[in-house]
């Protein structure tokens, strides 16, 4: 059996979803259990307060370190622990598969505006996201992964076989899929579907699953090449910045050396003390 810890300030957000659909059938089933850990109890103060301002100052706030040691350490919760953070490697099937096949899982949810360093260098043993875009919290980004985990547990679909023909699931994407009526609003299901061709309709259905997929490779790789453009001008914009701190650092020696330069001469003209007093 899967036990999946969520350590979030909003548990009463997962209440709904996981007592639904697939998320529920596979608790029904055996397979999964599913403890929601409220960080707010793991707090030490009246106001139960999970966050702070940030050292050096700047906009938001910051959760703490402490609550969430002290939830996962509660817990006794082992590897994988994964904070769900937009710096992250992106979550992808194989992610999901790892985790089905695991006994546990825990995932850490943030929220403000971040969480203490400490927590991923020192808690996590992973960071995971979503993709390239910023949620208000991990509760959205943690619930995806449970769905997409526990759907792979054993009783959690009716029809496994269904799992294993969508997209990822050790291939590309998966071909289009319709169903009655045949003709709706003018637009015809292929012939090929309706003939009673199995042989055909597989042809058709792999011949389509490559057709998708080198699709989503090129429209992937063209944004790989987007992204790789916008990654080298920020390189440029930080190797500019890099650039004139090394400056500025430089200048600072030079004028710190000119000026211990211009005491010493002052220290040794005629007439003058070590400290370039005149003598008494």
């Amino acid at each position: 059996m899967l036990r999946i810890n969520i350590v979030t300030i909003f548990p009463e957000f997962f209440a709904g979803p996981l007592s639904l659909s697939i998320p529920h059938k596979a608790a029904m089933a055996g397979q999964v259990t599913y403890n929601l850990v409220d960080l707010r109890q793991f707090t030490h103060d009246r106001h139960r307060t999970v966050d702070d301002y940030p050292f050096g100052g700047g906009p938001g706030m910051v959760m703490k370190p402490g609550p969430f040691f002290e939830a996962v350490e509660s817990i006794g919760a082992t590897r994988p622990i994964v904070l769900l953070s937009p710096r992250g490697r992106r979550f992808a099937h194989a992610d999901a598969m790892r985790f089905a096949e695991g006994a546990e899982l825990t995932l850490l949810c943030g929220h403000y505006k971040d969480i203490d360093e400490r927590v991923a260098s020192h808690l996590a043993t992973e960071e995971l996201s979503l993709g390239d875009f910023v949620l208000s919290g991990g509760e959205p980004a943690a619930l995806a992964i449970v769905d997409a985990t526990v759907r792979l547990l054993p009783g959690a679909m009716s029809d496994l076989e269904s799992a294993r023909t969508d997209s990822f699931f050790g291939r590309g994407i998966s071909a289009p899929s319709y169903t009655r009526p045949a003709e709706y609003r003018g637009v015809v299901v292929p012939d090929l579907l309706v003939g009673g061709d199995h042989a055909k309709v597989a042809a058709w259905r792999e011949a389509e699953s490559l057709r998708r997929t080198r699709e989503a490779e090129a429209r992937d790789r063209t944004a790989w090449q987007t992204r790789e453009t916008e990654i080298a001008a920020r390189e440029a914009v930080i190797a500019e910045a890099e650039r004139k701190l090394a400056e500025k650092t430089a200048k600072k020696a030079r004028d710190k050396a000119a000026k211990e330069r211009a005491r010493a001469r002052a220290a040794a003209r005629p007439g003058k003390g070590p400290a370039g007093e005149p003598d008494a």
